[in-house]
Order: structure tokens, then sequence, then C-alpha cells
């Protein structure tokens, strides 16, 4: 059971490196509360992306996602859930005065688990992470090395395995680069419509997308 060749464990953490270095709306978002708030703000989202990652991976392993991959109406409806959500954050980042986000070394834990949940809602409503991993992760099923639920299994929480090596490296680069630059509100003024405007388009790009 589970017996692969090295070919397979190579190409699939190949792959599983590449999808975990390449930009996109979760390394944004990471970023963004790490530059702002610091290792723990960036931490939190981080565990929050992790946490909505590894829901995917759940759900896609029990078969449900493939609810959402075939049905227009199941798709519909998370689709425009996540459009909600990211627009409202977007909306909320470019009205504020340069602290939506900000998290200083006296935050209480409400403001890090706010952060938390964020980064969870943000990647658990994407109905594309849904269809990724659908499509990516039974590429790697291999016949009669296991049951199909547990080979999906296995290589998704591998592949979020793969971004615990790539991702804090980066949280605390981050920290380091930006410690002095958090003490400007102009420059956290900047960030968070930056942030603002990333999460619209986010939204926006969402709204258009297709199955």
């Amino acid at each position: 059971m589970f017996d692969y060749s090295l070919g397979h464990w190579s190409a699939f953490f190949l792959a599983a490196f590449l999808l975990n270095i390449s930009p996109g709306p979760d390394m944004a978002f990471i970023l963004s509360h790490t530059v702002k708030g610091g290792k723990k703000a960036g931490t939190a989202a981080m565990l929050g992306i992790w946490t909505g990652a590894f829901c995917h991976v759940l759900l896609a392993a029990l078969g449900l996602t493939a609810i959402v991959a075939t049905s227009a109406t199941a798709f519909s409806i998370v689709k425009w859930v996540g459009v909600a959500y990211l627009l409202w954050l977007g909306l909320h980042a470019l009205r504020s005065d340069g602290g939506s986000l900000l998290i200083d070394k006296k935050a209480k834990p409400k403001s890090i688990g706010a952060v938390f949940r964020q980064g969870v809602f943000i990647d658990l409503l994407n109905p594309k992470v849904a269809t990724f991993f659908l499509a990516f992760l039974p590429q790697f099923v291999v016949g009669g090395a296991g049951p199909v639920w547990a080979q999906l299994m296995i290589h998704g929480v591998l592949i979020i395995a793969v971004a615990v090596f790539v991702e804090p490296p980066i949280i605390l680069l981050s920290d380091r680069v930006a410690e002095r630059l958090r003490q400007s509100h102009s420059l956290r003024l900047w960030l968070d419509r930056v942030l603002g405007l990333v999460l619209v388009s986010l939204g926006i790009k969402l709204a258009m997308s297709e199955r």
C-alpha cells in the first residue's frame, strides 16, 4: 500500500514546490499582513490559508468537491459568497485610515484570530481552489497503491507540508525588512490602499471566472 516510485515523488514534490513559490492571492495576503503586523500576523494569515487548503483537500478526498466542479448552481453560490467577502475586505481596507489590518506587539489575541479567520475564508470561499485540488491531485493517484481517497489525502496534505519550507522563511524575511517601515502612518495608509485594490481585483476576477 502507498508504494510509489522515485519518479512519482520527484514529479510530485517538484510540482508542489513550484505551486507554493508562485505568486498568488494567498502569498499576497500573507505578505501584506506580515509587513503591516509582523510575524504573528503573517503566521496567523499563513495558518488560516493552510487551514482553508486542508478543508479543500478533505473535501476533494471525500468527493464533495466534485459537486462544486460539476454543478453550476453550487459553483455559483460558492463563487458569489467569495466575491462578496473579497469585496467587503477590499473596500474596508480602501476606506481605512491606515490601520484596518495593523497588528502591533500589544495586539489582542482576537485580532490575530480575525486574521486567521480571514485567511481561512479567503481560501475556502474560492471555488477555483476546490477545482484545482480536484484536477491536480488525481494525477498522482496510482492504481493498486491504496484507496483513492487515502491517496488524495496524502498528496493533498503533502502539498501543504511543502509550504512549511517555503512560506515561514518568507514571513521572517519580510518582517525584518518591514520592521522600520511599519512605523510610518503614510506607509500603512499606502499598504491598505494597495491591499484593498488587490482584494477588490481578486473579487472582480473571481466574479468573471467560469467553471
